[in-house]
């Protein structure tokens, strides 16, 4: 199957907030940020796994960050093997990890690589510590691990792509305030598996804030942006992060589907 399709199919599948502004993106980016997202949604499902006990967890995340580390300019995905078929437990995202890793274009490929890799590493390590949250500073740690390094990651594609710069600081705001959304938005499912991302002392209007403050970091990261493909591709999340916190703040659980569609069209404009 063509790469390019697969990955569209793939995308459709695991993210209705990602999947329209990856999909608008040209090609050589479209690559690159497909490659990033699809490799991190297939640690992820690792790491959220509801039935996956700790200790497996942590093997194949480390499992992962190795394998990630041995790519060269010569890997392809037969021998770019993570041995993860072999758990009939893993969704198909993850099983095709290889796949994805080798979407991107070679000249940037390594970098999405490296930030994987180290996302697992450090997935595995909260994964060790049961994801104990016990101080704010804690908060910050897993979000900067599981997405804050990611506004990083996208702040070198978006270079890579047509020298495009960015303040690195608010790029991780952007990454955190999009994961503390999920983190609300995610509450209940968290809490019936045993964990909880709230710091001991913390009420739940607290996460609100800090997400209301990560994200207004993120508004800054999207204003320097110059108008194009980049800009468009930043604006969906965080538009439908925004609304996300609203509709969560008066009760509501989450957005509805004609919500998404009316933000979608307006973020598109």
């Amino acid at each position: 199957m063509n790469s390019r399709k697969s990955a569209l199919e793939m995308l459709k599948e695991t993210s209705r907030t990602f999947y329209i502004p990856i999909s608008r993106l040209p090609s050589e980016l479209f690559e690159a940020i497909a490659s990033a997202y699809l490799c991190m949604r297939a640690i992820d499902e690792i790491e959220d796994h509801p039935t996956l006990d700790n200790e497996l967890k942590v093997k194949l995340l480390r499992q992962v960050s190795l394998h990630l580390q041995r790519g060269r300019e010569d890997t392809t995905v037969e021998n770019f093997s993570f041995g993860l078929n072999a758990y009939s437990q893993l969704p198909e995202v993850t099983v095709r990890l290889a796949e994805w890793a080798l979407l991107a274009p070679p000249s940037i490929a390594p970098r999405i690589w490296d930030a994987t890799a180290s996302m697992a590493d450090r997935m595995a390590y909260w994964a060790e510590q049961h994801w104990r949250i016990e101080t704010e500073s804690d908060l910050d740690a897993y979000t900067f691990s599981v997405a804050g390094a990611v506004g990083l990651m996208l702040s070198d594609i978006f270079s890579w792509h047509d020298g495009t710069k960015t303040d690195r600081t608010l790029a991780i705001g952007f990454g955190r305030g999009l994961q503390a959304v999920n983190i609300l938005r995610n509450h209940k499912d968290d809490n019936k598996r045993g964990v909880t991302f709230l710091p001991l002392d913390w009420q739940r209007n607290q996460l609100f804030d800090y997400t209301r403050r990560n994200l207004k970091l993120g508004d800054a990261f999207i204003k320097d942006l110059p108008k194009g493909p980049i800009l468009n591709f930043c604006k969906l999340p965080i538009t439908l992060a925004h609304a996300t916190v609203k509709v969560m703040a008066l009760g509501k659980e989450k957005l509805t589907r004609l919500d998404v569609e009316a933000l979608v069209k307006e973020a598109s404009e």
